[in-house]
């Protein structure tokens, strides 16, 4: 059964009008910038937040809608939140034996199920160790084995990697990437981090200001992005503009030279790798050229990226080495030079 929901909720300025559709087994991993709703939404899933209008409904049960609202201890979801929220007076095991319990099965069966659950996160060790004790790898494992243990037929990640460093985060995202592999249910990912989203999700949908604008597989929305929002989201270059032939006229001003003709509104997007900066006005084989004046230097992973302020304005990386040889400063005008063929162009 497909879980559909028509999310609508009005609270003071703010309103989420949001289409959910998630298949059995399927991983949507929902984004967006602060305040774009993605709470909101996840609390209405959860039966937190009753909808205003709208519908939740999955198969021949509706969990919210005109005429019925199920309250989030009668809903079959499990919940990860981002602090994993773990009993501090309990074990790991009761901690994950806890929604068994709640439901009302036995204290012998519920644990029996909860050590299963343990052994299958890797803790079957530590079924006696408090929260205070475990690592934040293994608390994370702990709130996923007692969200899943009920059998959910709606799983709810929040954040569920945020609280871990940066080492902890690849090991346990491996993790977390099996158990959902193994998950029959419905499981919707709610991130500020696109590795987590592009690594564990099978579809994204971007939200902002309450609506989506964007979804599909993670490599369709990395290719096309189709806001500033989602650009930044994937690191590229992203411009608005009007081609004829082969040239667009940016609504920024500026034009680039594009490798196909097209004809209308367009996006282009590039890497901000495929920007090389010189001194002097390179020559060579076609491609785009423009003067633009450095507005900042940062480190970015293991090259420094560079904004320009020019017509267009972009961001280019560029090697350590690359850095030393321009003696960069902010405030230095230079060329910033892109082949034809790095850019990506499609209709807007």
């Amino acid at each position: 059964m497909t879980l559909t929901a028509q999310l609508r909720v009005t609270r003071g300025t703010f309103s989420l009008d949001l289409h959910l559709a998630i298949a059995p087994g399927e991983v949507v991993a929902l984004l967006g910038p602060n305040g774009a709703g993605k709470s909101t939404a996840l609390r209405t899933l959860a039966g937190l937040l009753p909808l205003t209008s709208g519908h939740i409904t999955a198969g021949e049960s509706t969990w919210d809608g005109p005429d019925s609202f199920v309250p989030a201890e009668k809903r079959p979801i499990g919940v990860v939140f981002q602090d994993y929220l773990l009993f501090a007076h309990m074990s790991a095991l009761e901690n994950v034996a806890f929604g068994l319990r709640s439901r009302g099965t036995r204290r012998v069966e519920a644990r029996a199920e909860a050590a299963r659950w343990l052994d299958r996160v890797g803790l079957d060790g530590h079924a006696q160790t408090k929260p205070r004790s475990l690592s934040g790898g293994q608390q994370q494992r702990v709130a996923l084995a007692r969200a899943l243990v009920t059998g959910p037929d709606l799983l709810l990640l929040d954040e569920p990697l945020a609280a871990l460093d940066a080492g902890t985060r690849l090991q346990v995202r491996a993790e977390l990437g099996r158990h959902l592999a193994d998950f029959g249910g419905h499981t919707l990912l709610v991130t500020h981090d696109p590795v987590d989203a592009m690594v564990l999700a099978d579809r994204l949908v971007i939200l902002e200001n309450g609506r989506e604008v964007q979804s599909g597989p993670p490599a369709e929305v990395a290719r096309r992005p189709r806001t500033d929002y989602v650009a930044n989201l994937v690191g590229l270059n992203f411009y608005r503009g009007t081609a004829s032939g082969t040239e667009v006229r940016l609504d920024g001003g500026g034009t680039l030279t594009i490798p196909r003709p097209a004809d209308g509104p367009v996006h282009v997007v590039f890497p901000p790798n495929a920007v090389s900066l010189h001194a002097a006005r390179p020559g060579g084989s076609p491609r785009n050229v423009w003067q633009a004046e450095v507005g900042a230097i940062e480190q970015h992973a293991h090259t420094t990226r560079v904004r320009l302020d020019g017509t267009p304005a972009v961001l280019a990386d560029i090697t350590t080495a690359t850095l030393a040889d321009l003696r960069l400063r902010p405030g230095d005008v230079l060329w910033a030079a892109v082949k034809a063929t790095e850019l990506h162009v499609y209709p807007a």
